[in-house]
C-alpha cells in the first residue's frame, strides 16, 4: 500500500472496482438506450425535445447503482420504486414546462413500461456472469484471518456472502486457545501469530485479514514484518465498529495517509448533483403550489391572531444556527431555551392548524429554505435548538445528524417516525434512521424518499 518515491511514501487509496464502474454507466445508458429504441420502434424521430429528455435522464440517474449484489427481489423493488419516483419528477417538469406535447403518449408508456424489466434483467445478467467467472479455478482466492475473535467472525461473514463467490476461508490465526475464542472460529483455527508467515508460503494463500485490537499495535507490527516477505495482500481492519462510521474512506493528504472515519458524503460532485437537484425541484414545486400557499396563508390568517409564517430557530449544516419557515399551527410560538413537543390533541394547536399538521401543509414554506440553501428537500429534519441541546447529551452521535444540511422530509419521517417523539427511544430511532441515510446516500435513495414521503401525505392520518 506504501511506494517509496523520492524518499517520501505515498497512501492509494483502493481504486473502483470494475463491476462498479460498469453499473455506473449501465443504469442510466439502458434507460437512455430503452427509450431511442422503443422511438426508433414507433417511427418516430428523434428530435430536439427527444435529445434533451435522453441527456436530463442521463444526469439524473448517473451514476448508476451496483445492485449486482443484492438479492433479486430486493433489486426488483428497488428499481421498480427508483424508476417510479424518477418518472414522478419527469412528470413534474413535463407539466412544470408544458412540454408533453413534443412526445407520443404511446412512446411514453412502452418506454415506463419496458425500462425496469430491462434494468432488472441486466442485473440478472450480470448477477450470472459474476457467480460463473467467480466458480472458474483461477478466480478463486483462499483467505486467512489474523484474530478469532468477533471481528475476525464478522469480517469473515462480510467475505462469504459477496455474490462473487471467489473467496475461500483457510481459517484463522490467534495465539489464544478454548474458550478465549470466538466460538464459531475455535474450529477453524489454524496456528498462532507466528506461523502465519509459514502457512501463508506453504499454502499459497492469496489475502490476509487482520483484526487485531487498536491496543494490539506492538504484535500488529511484528506481524506486519513478517508477512512482508509473503506475497499476498494484507489488509488491516480495525476495531472501530463502536463509533458511528460516516462515510469511511481512506484519503491521501498531500503524501500523508488519512482514513475518513465521520465526513459528509456531500462534497464534490455529490454536493453539485444534490445542490442542482434541490434547486430545480423546490423551483417546480413552488411555481406548482403557489395557489395553496396563497389559500393556506388565507387560513391561517382568519384561524387566530397572529403572524401568518412561524420563524423557528433551528441547528443547520455543521450545527450553525438558521431560520426555517412554517405556517403557523399553534396559538404560542415557543421558540426559546424551552421548548415542549405538540402533542395528539395539544390546546395549544388550532383547528386549522391541526389540519395543517395533519397534512403536512405546515411545512410547505420551507421550499423557499431549500432555495435559500439553508435546507434540503431530503435529509434529517431540523430540530428546536432546544431540543439539540437536550438530546445531544442524552443519544451518541446526535450531532452527526447535523454534517448535512436539514431536510424537509426525510429518511425517518418515511419509516414511521414522523411527528412527536415522546420518548427517548423514539429519538434514538430517529437518530439512527438519519445516521443510516448519510451512509448511504445516493440521488436515487433521495427519490425514493420523495416518492414515499408524497404516499404518506395521501394516507398517512397518525401526525398531528
Amino acid at each position: 500500500m506504501y511506494e517509496q518515491r523520492d524518499h517520501k511514501r505515498t497512501f492509494y487509496s483502493a481504486p473502483q472496482s470494475v463491476r462498479s464502474l460498469v453499473a455506473a454507466f449501465l443504469e442510466p445508458a439502458i434507460i437512455v438506450g430503452t427509450f431511442l429504441v422503443v422511438t426508433h420502434a414507433h417511427d418516430e424521430p428523434v428530435l430536439r425535445a427527444t435529445l434533451t429528455l435522453c441527456l436530463l435522464v442521463f444526469a439524473l440517474t448517473f451514476p448508476g447503482r451496483d445492485r449486482f449484489l443484492d438479492r433479486p427481489l430486493s433489486s426488483a423493488v428497488e428499481i421498480l420504486s427508483s424508476w417510479i419516483s424518477l418518472l414522478a419528477i419527469l412528470g413534474l417538469c413535463g407539466y412544470a414546462t408544458n412540454s408533453f406535447h413534443f412526445f407520443e403518449l404511446h412512446v411514453l408508456a412502452w418506454w415506463a413500461t419496458l425500462t425496469p424489466m430491462v434494468l432488472w434483467l441486466a442485473v440478472l445478467i450480470g448477477r450470472r456472469i459474476i457467480r460463473k467467472r467467480a466458480k472458474r479455478p483461477w478466480n478463486r482466492r483462499s483467505v486467512v484471518i489474523v484474530g478469532a475473535g468477533p471481528l475476525g467472525v464478522k469480517v469473515a461473514r462480510a467475505l462469504m456472502a459477496q455474490v462473487e463467490g471467489h473467496l475461500h476461508l483457510s481459517g484463522y490465526f490467534d495465539d489464544r486457545e478454548g474458550d478465549r475464542l470466538d466460538p464459531e472460529a475455535a474450529p477453524q483455527r489454524l496456528g498462532r501469530f507466528d506461523e502465519v508467515a509459514d502457512y501463508i508460503r506453504a499454502y499459497g494463500v492469496h489475502e490476509v485479514y487482520i483484526t487485531l485490537p487498536m491496543g494490539s499495535q506492538p504484535r500488529i507490527q511484528q506481524l506486519l514484518a513478517s508477512l512482508q516477505g509473503t506475497t499476498a495482500s494484507l489488509f488491516y481492519v480495525p476495531d472501530i465498529f463502536g463509533i458511528s462510521i460516516i462515510q469511511g474512506r481512506l484519503q491521501d493528504l498531500n503524501g500523508v495517509p488519512v482514513v475518513g472515519i465521520l465526513e459528509t458524503p456531500f462534497t464534490g460532485t455529490n454536493k453539485l448533483i444534490k445542490r442542482v437537484t434541490d434547486v430545480v425541484l423546490a423551483s417546480i414545486i413552488l411555481v406548482l403550489i403557489a395557489p395553496i400557499l396563497i389559500v393556506l396563508a388565507i387560513g391561517v390568517k382568519l384561524s387566530s391572531p397572529g403572524p401568518v409564517i412561524f420563524r423557528q430557530r433551528r441547528n443547520g449544516l455543521d450545527s450553525e444556527e438558521i431560520i426555517v419557515y412554517k405556517f403557523r399551527s399553534m396559538r404560542t410560538m415557543d421558540n426559546g431555551a424551552v421548548v415542549k413537543q405538540a402533542t395528539k390533541g395539544d390546546p395549544r394547536i388550532t383547528p386549522f392548524g391541526a389540519f395543517l399538521r395533519r397534512t403536512s401543509l405546515d411545512e410547505l414554506p420551507q421550499f423557499i429554505n431549500v432555495l435559500q440553501g439553508r435546507m434540503s428537500i431530503v435529509g434529517p429534519r431540523p430540530h428546536a435548538v432546544a431540543h439539540n441541546e437536550q438530546y445531544r447529551r442524552l443519544i451518541r452521535a446526535y450531532m452527526v445528524r447535523h454534517k448535512v444540511k436539514p431536510g424537509i422530509t426525510g429518511w425517518a419521517q418515511v419509516n414511521g417516525l414522523r411527528g412527536e417523539t415522546e420518548t427517548l427511544e423514539k429519538m434514538q430511532a430517529r437518530v439512527e434512521y438519519d445516521l443510516e441515510y448519510l451512509r448511504n446516500w445516493s440521488l436515487s435513495l433521495d427519490l425514493q424518499i420523495i416518492a414515499r414521503t408524497i404516499k404518506l401525505l395521501v394516507f398517512d392520518r397518525h401526525a398531528y
